[in-house]
């Protein structure tokens, strides 16, 4: 204490902290104040940042390149549906469709950076702690960096678009539209961005940007126009940026052009001979009389859109960009990403209540309840804190018969393994000899690369690359069989693990799946609490797994993974790969003396180490030590402190080791395996003609004969045992099914931030949309803002799958690295397991979204005139929940044969895209060029548009709006009814009541359509074809499935027996 005391004395003398200060400051650049913890100022940040970035993106341009292709694969097939439109009235529609899918693709084609933010946001604040430079200069060198590739995507979309389209060829035009769509890109980039730095995680963002982006998409400007637009709702357009890009381009593309005429009212038979004024364009602006519709009067009249906004709407959307961008640049420097809470053990409820009265006993006070976090005394075990207090009654309890001593004896013999590199056959393990004993402990050392873990996965058969070309694995002397796999427990490196289940739960879902089927549940459940029990586990036993930092250590983590492969009672050895890399020492020697535990009570151990201590080397019985090439160096006894091992090494010309060195490192420097070291011989040729070596050889030679002359199982007189052993797993498939269903279900429901960001997009999402369509008029308009609201509330297909990816990909990886290799359960259970555990919350979604939407749309009045209300509910009820297990199964098909989420999203987004784009709403199958007629057909979305369109909106009258009235103006002498008869009896539609009679005004006010049914046979959408469309939809579903697990097995399934190539190689 007197020297700590007198270090701070000296340091207040000497003024330690203001010379540090003084240093920092006189290494600082210009224009930069003393108290910044910065070097550089802020904008030669910028400038450092932007050539890192650039220097990034030369090195590894794939991306950007894939995106500027990707825009002119984009605008080849969007502008392909849109092909070469006519200046007529009929291409009115088609030309809007098309500008407004092409805003919408510039604006959102920036939506994904979201996601690479978060990727970015740990090295960044990394590099804030550093003072490197801070995330605001980042932020902005991120932009600055994207642009040339962002102009460069821009032009490629839009110059291909803008001309196969045939909008307005004119160069002022051009350049004008792309100027506008420039502004959209750079706008929703920094709005997207903005969303990202004010949220702490990549759920969080994803959820309120997919809100705001349907927001943004109703209130453009054409899915609603403005005249039809809610008053309390129509706010949201004047704080939209998109919606007045929208405007300006609309304006671009229509003001002041002439359109010809394409339908006149009426015409037809018996109207041949009619003056032109006294028919009328069908279009909205037409004048009677006229042969053409001016674009400015359409403007006008269907969307309130005016060319004095042209240019005032761009410089509102750079006024936006520059906002959004303050914002975010201010909110990237001070809002930070979600904190560490600091080590803690989690438990469930039942748990918590559970150590609530352990700690009671223990203190003999009454202590609160654990989730307020207010206690009553200071002695209270926090979980963080636990000890292992029951370690000394594990021997109290080995009456259950856990490890019993086996008198099987695994070994090998000249096994050599190599793999093809570059054309060329590389040895990787060189006639490699040992064995492996029940009771003791053999470590497998060597330098980085000398082949450990190759040789522990050769050994227990998990190679995935390479052939072994020679040698052989025994046991008892007999070659191995299928039952080898399950014979035998493999801890690996990485402790991978489910971070809802419980320590527990974990266990037992081993011991169920790997155990013997016919061994009962209470057998298995006792031998879990032994294995607890025996690796001093009790205390924690319920905590949940959880992550680094909320949920167990780093050495609970290694115990778990260890107890993981004893519950399925490995009944020949166990491996373990590396168990003390990456620990503490003191960690590192609870991990050995657990092995060492294992081992006294007859467990067979195999471990790789890395440079232990001469503590924990002590450990061990026996040392296989590995060179460069997977060469023997040294097979046999350690001795007492490592003597044996080190007499060996002495006696063949290595340097006498010091009483203080460490054997491990000792021995890495003789053999040239430590960094700067170089070694005196070859050792790989001096063990091989050693005596040491010969009797080994002699030992594998003796137990070869002598043990075969065993039965290869020491139950092989049970012929229950020896079927079983036989058996791929240990469970049946519907067993395995049903399990691995559950602990997914489980997994999600101990999600709530997953669950209740699903609920959260679905409600919000349903809501607005059936808001935004609130009790929608069956006027023509109307009808088509029923159209939209079904087309709007597809939009969460994506936030929904990007949802659910990641949840997937972690049951994948822990499936494909531990429980595939162990024989845990199959592949098929997997994924079936995996796609049905979805379906619940699937149909609990799709019955909200129900509920949120089709009441406040009003799809319900539509049926009151036929009395099918009931009826037509159930059926639209069953489509919503239809398509919400469509997206499941979707998510899983894109990821079954993809390795990453994103990917797997980018491709479920390209799926979605061409799926909204040919179902019919945007452009019917008349207008689509013959070439995509076969994407019409195929597409589940156009099946299940139709079926909900017919279900919502047939067998009812149509009125229209005052401004749908078109008005025509009889010839001198006729009635509405007598001129207008022929017209209607041929094509439908109705006059205004008044006009029946002769028109005291002059003129006739038609409507074009008189039933939904009319306007459902414009759009294919028969009401006798909706259970068909029902049908046809859900056979999607079944494709999806199928398809997923077809290419789950495809690519991801080893295929294939080794041991057959092996033999196959060895004839060669």
């Amino acid at each position: 204490m007197g020297q700590i005391d007198g270090y701070f004395v000296d340091c207040e003398t000497l003024n330690t902290k203001e010379v540090f200060h003084q240093a920092h400051v006189a290494k600082q650049s210009n224009h930069i104040r003393p108290s910044s913890p910065y070097r550089v100022s802020f904008f030669m940040q910028i400038k450092y940042l932007v050539g890192r970035n650039f220097k990034r993106l030369k090195g590894d341009p794939s991306l950007a390149i894939f995106r500027v292709c990707g825009q002119i694969i984009m605008g080849l097939i969007l502008s392909s549906v849109f092909y070469n439109l006519q200046s007529t009235t009929e291409s009115f529609y088609y030309r809007g469709a098309a500008l407004f899918y092409a805003v919408l693709f510039n604006a959102f084609s920036s939506l994904l950076e979201v996601m690479t933010m978060y990727e970015a946001r740990p090295v960044v604040e990394k590099h804030r702690k550093f003072a490197l430079y801070c995330p605001s200069a980042d932020a902005l060198a991120s932009i600055i960096s994207e642009l040339p590739v962002k102009l460069a995507s821009s032009i490629s979309f839009n110059l291909v678009f803008y001309f196969m389209v045939n909008l307005r060829r004119d160069p002022g035009r051009f350049f004008f539209y792309w100027l506008m769509n420039i502004w959209a890109t750079l706008v929703m980039s920094h709005f997207f961005r903005t969303i990202g730095a004010v949220t702490t995680s990549l759920a969080g963002a994803m959820t309120p940007s997919t809100i705001l982006l349907l927001a943004m998409v109703i209130y453009t400007g054409f899915v609603i126009p403005k005249p039809s637009m809610l008053g309390w709702a129509k706010w949201i357009t004047y704080i939209n940026p998109v919606s007045y890009i929208f405007e300006s381009i609309m304006v671009n593309e229509f003001y002041d052009r002439q359109f010809e005429c394409s339908q006149y009212i009426p015409s037809g038979p018996g109207y041949e001979n009619v003056d032109s004024k006294n028919k009328v364009c069908t279009a909205v602006g037409s004048v009677p009389g006229e042969p053409f519709v001016n674009g400015t009067n359409y403007l006008k009249y269907a969307y309130e859109y005016y060319n004095s906004h042209k240019w005032r709407n761009l410089g509102i959307a750079i006024a936006f960009a520059v906002v959004f961008l303050g914002v975010y640049i201010w909110l990237t420097e001070y809002n930070k990403g979600a904190m560490q809470k600091g080590e803690i053990v989690l438990f469930l409820k039942s748990g918590l209540k559970k150590h609530k009265r352990k700690n009671q006993k223990a203190t003999g006070t009454a202590l609160e309840d654990i989730e307020t976090g207010k206690f009553s005394n200071d002695k209270l075990i926090y979980p963080s804190d636990i000890e292992e207090e029951e370690g000394g009654a594990t021997d109290k309890r080995l009456n259950l018969s856990g490890t019993d001593n086996r008198p099987e004896i695994f070994f090998w013999k000249d096994l050599t393994y190599q793999i093809r590199i570059k054309k060329e056959d590389r040895i990787i393990l060189d006639h490699v000899d040992g064995w492996v004993v029940p009771g003791q402990i053999t470590a497998l050392m060597g330098a980085t690369g000398a082949g450990k873990t190759t040789l522990l996965n050769c050994l227990s058969g998990r190679l995935t690359v390479g052939v072994v070309t020679e040698g052989a694995r025994l046991v008892n002397g007999h070659s191995l069989d299928s039952s080898f796999p399950r014979s035998i427990g493999y801890v690996q490196q990485q402790d991978l693990h489910l971070p809802t289940s419980t320590v527990r739960e974990a266990f037992r879902f081993s011991a169920y799946l790997r155990q013997p089927n016919y061994v009962s549940k209470q057998e298995k459940d006792e031998y879990v609490e032994y294995i607890i029990d025996l690796l001093d586990m009790k205390t924690y036993a319920d905590a949940i797994v959880g992550v680094a930092g909320e949920g167990l250590n780093v050495e609970q983590r290694k115990r778990l993974t260890i107890g993981v492969e004893l519950v399925a009672k490995p009944k020949l050895l166990l491996f373990l790969d590396e168990p003390t890399s990456g620990l503490d020492s003191q960690t590192a020697w609870s991990i050995c003396k657990l092995m060492r535990k294992l081992a006294d009570h007859g467990q067979a151990i195999l471990c790789t180490i890395h440079q232990p201590s001469a503590l924990i080397m002590a450990e061990f019985d026996r040392l296989l030590f590995l060179q460069k090439g997977g060469q023997t160096v040294y097979f046999g006894e350690l001795g007492q402190n490592c003597q044996t091992m080190i007499n060996y090494f002495e006696r063949n010309g290595a340097d006498p080791c010091p009483k203080e060195a460490n054997p491990a490192e000792w021995m890495l420097e003789v053999v040239g395996a430590a960094p700067g070291s170089h070694a005196k011989q070859d050792y790989f040729d001096v063990w091989r003609n050693s005596n040491e070596y010969q009797v080994v050889k002699d030992e594998i030679s003796r137990m070869e004969i002598e043990l075969s002359k065993l039965s290869p199982l020491p139950s092989s007189s049970n012929g229950r045992d020896e079927k079983e052993s036989r058996l791929t797993y240990a469970c049946p498939l519907w067993k395995q099914y049903l399990l691995v269903t559950w602990r997914t279900i489980v997994e999600d429901w101990r999600t709530p931030g997953y669950i209740y960001s699903k609920l959260f997009l679905v409600v919000s999402s349903s809501l607005f949309n059936g808001f935004s369509f609130f009790k929608a008029d069956k006027t023509i308009q109307g009808l088509q803002n029923q159209m939209f609201a079904i087309f709007m509330s597809f939009i969460p297909f994506n936030t929904l799958l990007q949802q659910m990816l990641p949840f997937y990909v972690k049951q994948r990886d822990l499936f494909e690295v531990r429980e595939s290799p162990a024989r845990t359960f199959s592949w098929f259970a997997f994924i079936a397991a995996q796609i049905t555990s979805e379906i619940p919350f699937q149909i609990v979604l799709g019955t909200i979204a129900y509920f949120c939407w089709y009441y406040p749309v009003g799809l319900y009045v539509n049926a009151e005139p036929t009395n099918q209300v009931v009826s037509r509910g159930v059926l639209t009820w069953l489509l919503q929940v239809s398509f919400y297990v469509y997206v499941s199964t979707m998510g899983h098909l894109c990821n079954s044969f993809l390795e990453l989420p994103d990917a797997a999203a980018n491709l479920a987004n390209l799926l979605f895209s061409l799926c909204l784009m040919f179902c019919g709403v945007l452009a019917g199958p008349s207008q689509l060029p013959r070439f995509w007629i076969f994407m019409y057909r195929c597409n589940p979305f156009t099946y299940l548009i139709q079926a909900i369109l017919s279900t919502g909106l047939a067998n009812t009258r149509v009125v229209c709006s005052e401004h749908e009235y078109v008005v025509i103006e009889p010839p001198a002498g006729q009635t509405c009814q007598e001129y207008m008869s022929v017209f209607i009896t041929m094509h439908g539609g109705y006059l205004l009541q008044s006009n029946n009679g002769a028109a005291e005004s002059g003129t006739c006010s038609y409507c074009t359509m008189d039933e939904t049914n009319t306007f459902l046979k414009s759009v294919n959408a028969l009401f006798s074809q909706r259970w068909r469309n029902y049908g046809i939809f859900n056979a999607f579903i079944v494709i999806n499935v199928a398809l997923a697990i077809f290419f789950y097995w495809l690519a991801r399934v080893p295929k294939g027996n080794r041991e057959s190539r092996i033999k196959h190689r060895k004839e060669e």
